[in-house]
């Protein structure tokens, strides 16, 4: 789905975002998230984002655990997305479709009379991101299609391999990585990483690892 508002760099973005915590959770530019809001604090920051631009930033809880006086820690790093369909359930949930635009980097949160966190954040770091197939051409895509099929086999799980092949290297890496069921290490990892062919490379590489281990009997994923 189009982004009806283009956003050409970290200044077309606002400074002071709502925050949307999930776990093991990953947003990445271009790519969709859909969610079913029904906590009443994530009903109020919908309806306060469709006031605003229709921005909420996701990330995770922090990987190490622990809490502050706003609640659980959060990374530092995130994606923000912007509301690109919505509809209402009729019992007072949200389904909606979050298209992401950038990362970010959180400064700090801020103060706020609303139930929902609040960050200033800099999108300096990630300005590829509001560029379309920035660093596409590096993708190793035989690679990583070639994992794809061996992760697949191993799971006993079909695909649209008409719909993957005709899909471009950033929207077939990105998606991958958001559907991938790997844990929160592998998630914040994959969105951190520098550039589209790093993901790539370090999607191979995780899924790889998970084979190895599926092999050897032991079906924990790695780095969690």
């Amino acid at each position: 789905m189009a982004i009806n508002r283009a956003y050409g760099g970290p200044s077309d973005l606002p400074d002071i975002i709502p925050l949307f915590p999930l776990e093991g959770v990953l947003l990445l530019p271009r790519g969709q998230l859909p969610l079913n809001i029904f906590e009443p604090r994530y009903v109020a920051m919908v309806d306060a984002a469709l006031a605003g631009p229709r921005l909420i930033g996701i990330l995770q809880p922090a990987l190490d655990g622990g809490a502050g006086e706003a609640g659980p820690r959060l990374t530092q790093i995130g994606c923000v997305g912007r509301i690109t369909e919505i509809g209402e359930s009729g019992d007072g949930r949200y389904i909606l479709n979050l298209t992401g635009i950038a990362r970010f980097r959180v400064l700090q949160e801020v103060e706020a009379d609303t139930p929902f966190r609040q960050a200033q954040v800099d999108y300096s770091a990630f300005g590829d991101d509001f560029t379309a197939n920035a660093g596409a051409e590096a993708v190793d895509r035989g690679t990583l299609l070639r994992t794809l099929a061996d992760y697949l086999d191993a799971n006993q799980l079909e695909a649209d391999w008409n719909s993957i092949k005709d899909a471009p290297n950033e929207a077939l890496v990105n998606a991958l990585a958001m559907m991938a069921p790997f844990g929160p290490r592998e998630k914040q990892a994959l969105l951190e990483a520098p550039s589209l062919a790093a993901r790539a490379e370090m999607l191979i590489a995780v899924t790889q690892m998970s084979l190895a281990r599926t092999a050897g009997g032991d079906g924990d994923t790695p780095l969690q």
